[in-house]
């Protein structure tokens, strides 16, 4: 059995989860990112988690598409799909999840559904794949 089998979610995580208003810019949201050394955010509506933006989904469906950054909102580009994993699952249950869904971030819950963290693709690149 290879590492990635026994190796759980909330070992490779990023703990730091940034929330960002939907009527954040997308400037705005980019300097977040950079300063919290961070590759993503989570976007709300009111109290509510409305959706997922990217650092990746800012270059490709706002600055590639021409949009102006300090104008366009995150809102305006966020995912709205949102898979949730729990911080338990292993790092194999959470690979399958982003291949079926075709996501490459997942938030991480609790056994109380409180998030706790993002899982990236990248973090589970990461992982050796020898035992």
């Amino acid at each position: 059995m290879g590492r990635m089998a026994r190796t759980s979610v909330a070992e490779v995580m990023t703990r730091r989860v940034v929330y960002l208003p939907e009527d954040t810019t997308l400037d705005e949201a980019a300097q977040a990112m950079r300063d919290q050394s961070i590759g993503d955010v989570v976007v709300t509506h009111g109290p509510t988690m409305a959706g997922l933006v990217t650092d990746h989904d800012i270059v490709v469906r706002a600055i590639a598409e021409g949009l102006p950054p300090r104008t366009t909102t995150i809102g305006a580009i966020a995912t709205r799909e949102m898979i949730m994993v729990e911080q338990a699952a292993t790092v194999d249950e959470a690979a399958r999840a982003m291949r079926e869904r075709g996501v490459r971030r997942l938030l991480v819950c609790d056994s109380d559904r409180q998030l706790v963290g993002i899982v990236s693709l990248s973090d589970l690149a990461l992982l050796p794949t020898a035992a």
